[in-house]
């Protein structure tokens, strides 16, 4: 356990405070707590567009409808840009207008898992008075990016511009996708290392499990999961598979200098996002940023900067798990479900890591690059991602056994991965699913995910 050492509004001119800022997560294993996020696509129930800020069926008009539950808006030049209660969980918008949950800490997936419950209660019954939809999958099936929404959010506007610089596809991610993601502790930097090798090294299994993303614009788009792939080509110097994680002596230290390599996109000062876009935070603690020069950063500073990484295991103060797709509501507790039990129990991280210890750089990039593609089908070592995803499910289930987090029934967690099980059994994702359904059931028809698949 180390302490934090710097004030939260002290001047930053060295390494050694950022790498303290993140060592100050280490917390003992019965603090640890599960975060649970996920994002939905929101659309007017007349014509499934994805709804606008303003208006009587826009997304001000649903934040404004949520405060009746007690949530306190957070404003942004006067407008309401998300809403928080006293425990912590928030709801966010993404970029086009999606619609984020992010959960308070709880103790067990019951009570993650009954967090989604509740607002998923409160939300549907704002959307019925509004007319409006919602649903949750990977990426919009029907509407082109040119015809989505912006949400009046600074530091959207900053990434807007400069998305279309570094890759194709950073305005697809930006405004075409859902995912769910789960935020998870860790005791000491060790035990950091080696959930974050196995969370980075499995997250292709997440991402083949919870494929849910195989429409753009009304059509096939060639992959499974289209979230995952869009991530190839976003940025590259702040996205993918992180092969340092794997090397010796990798740690907090690593990761600090890895995200001071990571180009900026803003500085926040007095309700105002400065654009910084390219710019270097080392640049920053020696004084010299071009957009604020002669100032230095403070930990706010830091802790901005470390949201604006995207790679499939994200460390903040806690590890980010990032590759599922979105989707219905028993997949948005099954998350939580599978990396606890993977990496929650220490007799499964010791096993999953033993799974993957010896797997070369070339098969970690292979799978990030083929899994969104082939999902489960994707041949791996003389078998596929599907024997692995059934094994892995194996050690998840005994954590969650072993963990025995019971309900007010006397249930265990492991009844969370059933969802999963029958996916990885039966081969079939639930992209295969979806497309199923568009090409025989609905004539090649997509309105209708709009309706059947609705929350």
């Amino acid at each position: 356990m180390c302490a934090e050492r710097t004030e939260p509004g002290e001047p930053i001119t060295e390494k050694r405070p950022l790498i303290e800022y993140l060592e100050a997560g280490c917390k003992p294993r019965e603090d640890w707590r599960i975060g649970t996020e996920h994002e939905k696509f929101a659309y007017t129930l007349e014509d499934y567009r994805p709804l606008p800020y303003e208006g009587g069926r826009g997304v001000r008009a649903l934040l404004e409808g949520l405060q009746r539950f007690g949530w306190t808006p957070a404003l942004e030049n006067g407008n309401p840009i998300a809403l928080t209660l006293p425990d912590g969980c928030a709801i966010t918008l993404e970029p086009a207008g999606q619609i984020e949950l992010s959960g308070a800490p709880r103790e067990n997936i019951h009570q993650t898992c009954g967090e989604v419950n509740e607002h998923l209660r409160q939300v549907k019954a704002v959307a019925s008075e509004l007319d409006i939809g919602l649903v949750g999958l990977g990426y919009n099936p029907k509407w082109p990016i040119a015809e989505m929404p912006w949400m009046p959010k600074g530091r959207y506007a900053i990434m807007r511009e400069y998305m279309p610089k570094k890759g194709k596809l950073g305005l697809d991610m930006m405004q075409g996708t859902c995912t769910v993601q789960v935020n998870l502790d860790f005791d000491s930097e060790s035990t950091m290392v080696k959930m974050f090798r196995v969370g980075l090294a499995l997250q292709p299994v997440a991402t083949a499990l919870w494929a849910n993303s195989p429409l753009k614009e009304g059509k096939p788009n060639g992959y499974l999961s289209y979230r995952s792939h869009i991530w190839t080509d976003t940025d590259p110097d702040r996205c993918g598979t992180l092969p340092f994680v794997f090397e010796e002596g990798f740690g907090f230290e690593r990761y600090v200098d890895y995200i001071l390599d990571v180009p900026m996109y803003f500085v926040y000062r007095e309700g105002r996002y400065i654009n910084a876009a390219g710019q270097s935070f080392r640049d920053f603690m020696a004084g010299r940023l071009p957009a604020l020069p002669g100032e230095y950063p403070t930990l706010g500073d830091w802790s901005d900067h470390l949201t604006t990484a995207f790679p499939e295991v994200r460390l903040k103060r806690f590890l980010e798990m990032r590759g599922a797709d979105g989707g219905p509501w028993n997949r948005l507790c099954a998350l939580p479900a599978f990396w606890v039990g993977l990496l929650y129990d220490p007799a499964a991280l010791d096993e999953a890591w033993e799974m993957v210890r010896d797997w070369t750089w070339e098969e970690h990039e292979t799978l990030r690059r083929e899994v969104p593609r082939l999902a489960l089908r994707m041949p791996f070592r003389g078998g596929s991602v599907g024997d692995i995803a059934l094994d892995v499910l194996d050690l998840a289930h005994e954590g969650l056994k072993r963990r025995a987090a019971l309900d007010g029934a006397g249930m265990d967690e492991t009844s969370f991965l059933n969802p999963l099980r029958q996916i990885a059994e039966s081969g079939r994702t639930p992209a295969e699913k979806l497309l199923d359904d568009v090409t025989r059931r609905w004539g090649g028809k997509v309105d209708p995910v709009f309706r059947e698949y609705a929350y």
